[in-house]
């Protein structure tokens, strides 16, 4: 597992992880049984890399589900690194061990949405009535009061 704070201007997650993955295991025997998982922790951008002799084991759609929803939802929970990495890297080892895949984790959206609008038995229609007839008053009464006084000093 690598964490990256910044990648080069124009780099992926995708083309980062197969160049390191090329440079620190350089032949196919090498590559063989190697599982490479990097993370941007500017971006969050993700990606794995596997050698052939893993896919057998690992299959490519488990080994992106771990790149993609294990790592990345504890990261969208606040940032959590550790419990991102360590979700990772708990169902890599399952699943290499014949354990059966725990899968991705759950997300569970909560969206708590704080009504900032009185309900009607909340609502006093009585007050309210009367406020809106004194504006309107108000709002009458006052132009009128102020063209009638320009008037007399104009004229």
């Amino acid at each position: 597992m690598v964490t990256i704070h910044r990648l080069d201007y124009g780099e992926t997650p995708e083309s980062f992880t197969n160049a390191l993955f090329e440079k620190w295991f350089p032949t196919p025997e090498a590559q063989a049984n190697q599982i490479l998982l990097v993370i941007d922790t500017v971006t969050n951008g993700t990606a794995i890399r596997t050698g052939e002799a893993v896919k057998s084991i690992l299959p490519d759609d488990i080994a992106q589900s771990v790149a993609s929803e294990t790592l990345v939802v504890p990261l969208r929970e606040g940032n959590k690194y550790n419990q991102g990495l360590l979700d990772a890297s708990d169902r890599i080892v399952a699943v290499l061990s014949g354990k059966p895949d725990p899968g991705p984790p759950v997300v569970e959206e909560n969206v708590k949405v704080a009504s900032t609008f009185t309900s009607a038995e909340e609502t006093d229609t009585k007050n309210s009535t009367v406020w809106v007839v004194a504006i309107l008053i108000i709002a009458t009464v006052v132009p009128m009061a102020t063209y009638f006084f320009y008037q007399g000093f104009s004229g």
